[in-house]
């Protein structure tokens, strides 16, 4: 099933039997008007909402500015959009104090959190939510590993013996990775999907 253009796609269930990449999604959402930052999740949201007939909007970046500058002291029930929160130091250094870790590290879970509050507007949410976030208490949002698909896909490729006869195997896999993306199948490799489009992808391989 070949994809269609993105214009010509009814809803978000037509839109999302196929692969999107990220680079995809970004340009679809600046195209719109809609906002482009975030993962592949986040913006898989922002073109549901689209699809919805809501419009998520880019961010004022002069109002999580001046949020920024009003809160001066840290504290557990700081509200994680009144501070304007960011992964840089000033946040290492509360979580550090917090947790009495030397060398404190933001852990993906507590990333996908912050990215999910911050897309939802969620201002009751706070860094002492973040803080049991981080010691596993409280789950609000997990880290999307749907981005590593085309690496799982490479690495099952050539860890099966039957792809070993094509000379440029990653071109092979690259090409029958195009096909499956462009589908409504599921994204993963199999011995099954080789020999089904093996006449397709001989001509990538040799």
């Amino acid at each position: 099933m070949e994809r269609p253009e993105f214009d010509s796609i009814k809803d978000y269930e037509e839109f999302s039997r196929y692969y999107w990449y990220r680079d995809e999604l970004i340009k679809i959402c600046k195209i719109h008007g809609l906002k482009s930052s975030g993962n592949k999740t986040e913006l898989n949201k922002i073109i549901e909402a689209y699809f919805s007939g809501e419009r998520i909007l880019p961010d004022n970046p002069n109002k999580e500015k001046s949020r920024k500058t009003a809160v001066k002291e840290l504290t557990p029930n700081t509200g994680l959009i009144e501070c304007g929160f960011t992964f840089g130091n000033r946040f290492r250094e509360f979580f550090s104090k917090q947790t009495g870790e030397a060398h404190f590290k933001f852990n993906v879970d507590m990333v996908a959190t912050v990215k999910e509050v911050k897309a939802k507007g969620d201002e009751s949410f706070t860094l002492g939510d973040l803080l049991e976030v981080y010691y596993g208490r409280k789950v609000y949002a997990r880290y999307d590993r749907s981005a590593l698909q085309w690496n799982r896909f490479v690495k099952d490729f050539c860890e099966d013996k039957e792809t070993k006869v094509y000379k440029e195997r990653l071109k092979t896999a690259a090409a029958l990775w195009k096909i499956v993306r462009d589908s409504d199948r599921e994204k993963v490799y199999s011995r099954e999907l080789l020999i089904e489009f093996r006449d397709k992808i001989i001509c990538e391989g040799e």
